[in-house]
């Protein structure tokens, strides 16, 4: 069956939603420590970590669990309102222009907050810095990004790059890479480009587990590469997700700057490198590889993985849902997550499928034009 652009977009952010909401009530802890917890290996939508999670620290006041969708959804949505107002490529003056005051101006439903707010008040430091130095500091929207924390914080809400970007991960890179110089720098910026080319590479016709992280290799730079490579070849000797989970953490660490102790990061955690990577999207293609590319293993590897799950379960299931369209995502997982967070998780990716049309067919005059004018240029001697 030959899947559409809307399949595939629906897959992808849903799937990501999805995922989202898995990792979230088990964020920050080890695989041992959540095993303990839950009774065995999570194999679904669970509760919060913490019963009296309105008082609990360190998450306090979030409800995390119980199908609730964190930030990465949050911010990915509000990227997907981004594309729909500029509708064409975006970059970092779009974040400047619309994604700041959409997060400072616009109150929404947060899940985890049970509440109507601005969405800059669920967001972390990270996420916040983009609004202190673009809104407050006027600095220019390609630079805002040096200064900041570098983590996946930029990286976990680039799918809809992919998805506008559909088969052209090259494409799918750069304009990762040119949004999210407004929020991270350093592998930072260099895992949201390589995420958003994942997701471009899934929507290519064909497409396997092993083509997509092949493609996200010839694009990554630096400790991104060698993090991916070291973690996908270890990956490639399992096939399930139990028997990965500690030789996975065992070959990511060597590139992971925030240490062995996600809760106490090290002294060099988040800092610039070229030696390092985010630990998230090599532990996610990681798990696209350990699954064959199949929404269930990848996301449930994902979440039992622990440590920052939330995003790299985001990461995996946008992938996978790239790859096999909205019927691979468990319908009941589906129906639960949109009921709890109160959110329509396919009406952003109906609007993405058609910014993607638009976009795409505005490339392809564009092009024609080019075509014409070089044509021009080199018959000119």
């Amino acid at each position: 069956m030959t899947l559409t652009l809307e399949d595939r977009a629906a897959g992808c952010l849903v799937g990501a939603a999805v995922g989202d909401a898995l990792g979230g009530p088990v964020e920050g802890w080890s695989p041992d420590q959540i095993a303990e917890r839950h009774g065995g290996r999570v194999h679904g939508i669970v509760g919060p970590w913490h019963e009296d999670w309105r008082t609990a620290r360190p998450i306090a006041p979030y409800h995390k669990g119980d199908g609730h969708v964190t930030d990465d959804t949050l911010m990915t949505h509000a990227l997907v309102r981004v594309y729909e107002a500029v509708r064409d490529h975006l970059d970092a003056y779009a974040v400047a222009e619309h994604l700041v005051p959409d997060l400072m101006t616009n109150p929404r439903w947060i899940p985890e907050l049970e509440a109507r707010a601005l969405p800059l008040q669920r967001i972390f430091l990270a996420e916040k810095w983009i609004v202190s130095r673009l809104h407050y500091g006027h600095v220019d929207p390609r630079e805002a990004g040096s200064g900041n924390i570098v983590n996946c914080g930029a990286a976990m809400y680039m799918a809809p790059v992919g998805i506008v970007n559909a088969g052209n991960p090259a494409g799918a890179y750069a304009e990762a890479l040119d949004i999210a110089g407004a929020h991270q720098s350093s592998y930072g910026r260099e895992a949201a480009g390589v995420f958003a080319a994942a997701v471009a590479a899934a929507c290519r016709p064909g497409a396997t587990a092993s083509s997509v992280v092949d493609t996200a290799l010839e694009l990554a730079k630096d400790g991104t590469r060698e993090a991916i490579a070291a973690v996908c070849e270890v990956a490639a000797r399992h096939r399930d997700f139990e028997s990965a989970l500690a030789p996975l953490r065992a070959a990511v660490a060597p590139y992971d700057s925030v240490g062995p102790d996600y809760r106490s990061p090290s002294l060099g955690a988040r800092r610039p490198s070229r030696l390092h990577a985010i630990e998230e999207l090599p532990i996610a293609l990681g798990m696209l590889v350990v699954s064959g590319g199949a929404y269930e293993g990848a996301v449930l590897g994902a979440v039992n993985y622990g440590r920052d799950c939330d995003s790299i379960a985001t990461m995996a299931g946008a992938v996978c849902g790239a790859l096999a369209g909205v019927s691979a995502v468990p319908p009941a997982w589906a129906k639960e997550v949109a009921e709890a967070s109160r959110l329509d998780l396919h009406a952003p990716a109906t609007a993405l499928a058609a910014v993607a049309r638009e976009v795409f067919a505005r490339d392809r005059d564009r092009r024609r034009a080019h075509e014409a004018a070089f044509t021009s240029i080199a018959g000119a001697r």
